[in-house]
């Protein structure tokens, strides 16, 4: 409950610093439990491996990171996030991840601008979560401030 308030608060802060960037300076995080569990490709070694099947949301979030033209990157977990978040050609920063990782991952990546988009979890934590493409692409939209 206090992770979800953290997260409305920091993205009506990043709203509230009208942040605005350059597609290309926008890193989209994808979290690795995004993918099929009986998905025999290896995403988080280099999203060139998703066959875009469709069983997952894997494939529709590299789409939508080519028609918005910002990175997208799978990762296994917030450290190596907040690393790759970090480098210094990364202005905003869109990930979807569980409220914990999301949480210390704002704070890690402060000051830079994170829009933070909590994934659901309909078979536990860490298997084949889900995230509202729809609101990736609204912050996406809203830090680029470009249209479709």
């Amino acid at each position: 409950m206090i992770d979800r308030a953290l997260i409305r608060l920091n993205n009506l802060a990043v709203k509230g610093r009208r942040t605005r960037v350059k597609p290309e300076e926008v890193l989209l995080i994808v979290p690795s439990c995004l993918q099929a569990a009986a998905c025999k490709q290896n995403v988080v070694g280099g999203l060139g491996e998703c066959r875009r099947c469709g069983r997952c949301k894997v494939g529709p979030m590299l789409d939508l990171g080519e028609r918005c033209g910002v990175r997208v990157v799978t990762v296994k977990g917030g450290r190596l996030a907040v690393q790759l978040a970090r480098k210094p050609g990364v202005k905003a920063i869109v990930v979807a991840a569980c409220e914990k990782e999301l949480r210390s991952g704002i704070i890690a990546c402060l000051p830079k601008a994170v829009m933070a988009i909590p994934n659901t979890r309909p078979n536990g934590p860490c298997v084949e979560t889900d995230v509202d493409l729809a609101e990736v692409e609204r912050a996406i939209r809203w830090l680029t401030r470009t249209s479709r």
